[in-house]
């Protein structure tokens, strides 16, 4: 029995195709690189500013509340 949970269906020429969570996670994971890479190519950024935002972030939504 697969244990896998799925997250959507897609059609795929005329085909369903069932996308579990981790197929999804990946497939945004390397959207996602793709397009930082793309924007460093592409100079609208510098790797340093990038992981400073990446900080920020982290510090904004992992704050601790009181």
């Amino acid at each position: 029995m697969n244990d896998k949970k799925i997250a959507l269906k897609m059609v795929i020429d005329g085909k369903e195709r069932d996308i579990t969570y981790e197929e999804l996670a990946l497939s945004n994971n390397l959207a996602q690189e793709a397009l930082v890479r793309l924007l460093i190519e592409k100079k609208l950024f510098e790797p340093k500013e990038m992981m400073e935002m990446l900080e920020t972030v982290k510090k904004e939504r992992y704050r601790v509340r009181e």
